[in-house]
């Protein structure tokens, strides 16, 4: 299996904008951005824009990345915050072929509509 075939699976942390951290996990992270800042996304997500990704993890495995999303819902928010203090996750994405700018674009539906 190529790098281009291979389906990740992602853990992720959104800053809404009233302050508030979401946790979730997907194994398409541009689309289900797409989906939260359309008020698509988790219900908790709607109203609360705009949405910031302010943390990613990448795992091969879906249960790796559920698993990893539950423990991160039961740190406190100072440990979440103490989390998302470590920012090189944004120097890693070039290792799974995508860029930071890939997964701020409020209305890309696709990386390749940023091309």
């Amino acid at each position: 299996m190529t790098d281009l075939e291979h389906t990740y699976n992602y853990t992720y942390i959104l800053r809404c904008g009233d302050g508030s951290l979401y946790t979730g996990w997907t194994n398409d992270i541009i689309n289900r951005l797409k989906m939260h800042r359309e008020g698509k996304g988790a219900k908790y997500t709607r109203g609360r824009g705009p949405l910031t990704l302010v943390h990613l993890e990448v795992y091969d495995t879906k249960s790796e990345a559920m698993r990893r999303e539950a423990f991160i819902k039961k740190l406190s928010r100072e440990e979440k915050e103490r989390l998302l203090e470590d920012e090189e996750w944004k120097d890693r994405l070039s290792d799974i072929g995508l860029l930071y700018t890939d997964l701020c674009a409020e209305t890309a539906s696709s990386k390749e509509d940023l091309v």
